[in-house]
């Protein structure tokens, strides 16, 4: 269970955010679960490529509207994804522990460079990810007739998604101008 709550986690708060969600990308060494929470939006497309920067690097510009990451995000790694996110895509990536304030605090300010909106959301496993976008707000502009209407899901739903954004104030605290909401 755990390993599905994840995969619909980070594959369908990115695809329910973004008006368009047709072509996805998957940077991942392990995307099978991934692929299969793309597969329900019938409408979607993915692409997988493995967790590295090489793969990023001899991708299209502006190609994607969700990207879907598993690789770790440093500078290098946000030009790329910016690179081959479409003017209003959204990046979808896993982080380390919000506990490690500076690590996040890094990447928060790398990615921070590139999108309009960063915030972490619980994925249901004791995890957090970040949705990162550059244009739409993950719990003001979550589209919920594309939300709702997902078959065959275990945790996902829209009320798990905005809620999945509530955050304590400790995180908050720490976090204060680094998160931008």
């Amino acid at each position: 269970m755990k390993n599905t709550i994840y995969a619909e986690m980070m594959v369908h708060v990115g695809l329910c955010t973004s008006k368009t969600a047709q072509d996805i990308l998957i940077v991942s060494d392990n995307a099978e679960a991934l692929s299969a929470q793309v597969a329900k939006h019938g409408e979607s497309t993915a692409n997988v490529v493995s967790a590295s920067l090489d793969s990023l690097s001899g991708l299209s510009d502006n190609t994607y509207d969700v990207v879907i990451n598993e690789l770790k995000i440093d500078g290098a790694v946000a030009s790329q994804i910016n690179r081959i996110l479409k003017d209003d895509g959204q990046l979808v990536t896993n982080h380390p522990n919000l506990e490690k304030v500076e690590a996040n605090t890094l990447m928060m300010k790398i990615l921070g460079q590139y999108f309009k909106v960063i915030m972490p959301y619980n994925v249901g496993n004791c995890e957090t990810a970040l949705l990162a976008s550059k244009e739409y707000h993950p719990t003001a502009d979550v589209i919920l007739q594309r939300s709702d209407m997902i078959d065959d899901l275990s945790y996902y739903n829209c009320d798990v998604h905005v809620g999945a954004f509530a955050m304590g104030n400790y995180i908050r605290k720490e976090y204060l101008g680094i998160i931008k909401n």
